[in-house]
């Protein structure tokens, strides 16, 4: 418990704010964009940019796994359920609208769409209903694809197959470089993908493109020295990767994690909602686990797709272009309640974030 709360001590947080306004260049706005839904829970519910200078912005990158899954994947497992096989997915995907459904739809006209905690708990149901077809959507960044890819390799029962629509940070960071009109002045790299694939994928962007990046962790203080760490390099005039989240994250990474995904998949350029095309960004199964691809099991074909409704601004939001209160949809035709955007359904969609910080005022770090 005491650990868990020093990363919370408000004594540490004023002494750290304090540096970070001694270092903090005395210019124009400077932007430092996180790439983590966790990140930015933390640093809204603590209110952490109200204790930052005025000319600091920080802003929230595609961090978020459902909602960067682009409609199209949303309805082949629409399509998977709507045939009869029954859909296994994590909670927060229930509503991600699709074109046209949700899963959430789709089992409101009687299909067999479950909420499970782990692909683990695909393959029981699967085991303990062997007369049923299942599919596991596979959801989410380098984080959870190696529980995807243990699974699969442990050869799950010939009645589960996999959706897989896993994604890779670094190439979305890329992305953001290459947005002639977002300007943004450093990184701030998420803590859990890093845990799996350490620092090395990060090296390309303070050498290539002269970005200050550091590694963070999620408690209130780590953000905060995380931001301290990114203006110190900015004052200096440097770009270096740095980690300050060295509890949990090391160079090299979850070397056996790595493995596992690189026996069970292979990299191939991935749709991300609202975004497009991004190069090397997803992960698709190698041919040798073709068996366990629900996409070619089922035939599953999507001709048409629809990401961002009439008015929805998610795709700006993702890409920190916007605030949550600048899209015109925000609280009024889209609430939590009902969302209409992927970024007001998941706990870590930014919208979500920030409605709920409205709805509660809990953003106090104390």
């Amino acid at each position: 418990m005491f650990e868990h709360l020093k990363f919370r001590d408000p004594t540490l947080a004023k002494r750290i704010v304090e540096k970070t306004h001694e270092v903090a260049p005395k210019r124009d706005t400077v932007k430092i964009c996180h790439v983590c839904g966790t990140h930015e829970w933390t640093i809204t519910h603590y209110g952490l940019r109200s204790l930052l200078p005025q000319n600091v912005e920080v802003i929230a990158g595609p961090g978020c796994p459902v909602c960067v899954t682009p409609a199209s994947e949303i309805d082949e497992a629409v399509q998977l359920a709507l045939k009869g096989v029954v859909v296994t997915c994590f909670g927060d995907v229930l509503r991600v609208p699709g074109s046209e459904k949700s899963l959430l739809d789709a089992k409101a006209e009687g299909a067999d769409v479950r909420v499970v905690y782990s692909a683990l708990d695909a393959v029981k149901m699967a085991e303990r209903e062997p007369d049923k077809e299942f599919a596991f959507f596979a959801i989410g960044f380098e984080t959870t694809a190696p529980s995807t890819a243990l699974e699969i390799l442990k050869k799950p029962p010939k009645n589960l197959s996999f959706l897989v629509s896993h994604r890779l940070i670094p190439p979305a960071m890329e992305l953001l470089l290459g947005i002639g009109d977002l300007h943004i002045d450093g990184f701030i790299a998420p803590g859990h993908v890093s845990t799996i694939i350490g620092l090395k994928p990060y090296e390309i962007f303070p050498k290539a493109y002269r970005m200050p990046t550091v590694v963070a962790g999620f408690e209130p203080l780590d953000v905060l020295f995380a931001i301290y760490m990114v203006l110190k390099q900015i004052r200096d005039n440097a770009a270096r990767l740095e980690n300050e989240y060295v509890r949990a994250v090391s160079w090299e990474g979850n070397t056996k994690a790595q493995e596992l995904m690189h026996k069970t998949f292979k990299i191939v350029d991935g749709e991300w909602r609202g975004l497009g095309k991004l190069p090397s960004s997803a992960f698709k199964l190698r041919e040798e686990y073709s068996t366990f691809d629900a996409r070619e099991k089922f035939g599953v074909k999507i001709s048409r797709a629809r990401d961002i409704l009439p008015g929805c601004q998610c795709h700006l939001v993702m890409i920190g272009k916007i605030k949550p209160t600048e899209c015109p949809l925000f609280m009024k035709a889209c609430t939590p309640e009902k969302p209409m955007g992927a970024c007001m359904v998941s706990i870590e969609g930014t919208c979500s974030i920030w409605a709920k910080a409205i709805n509660t005022s809990e953003n106090k770090i104390a």
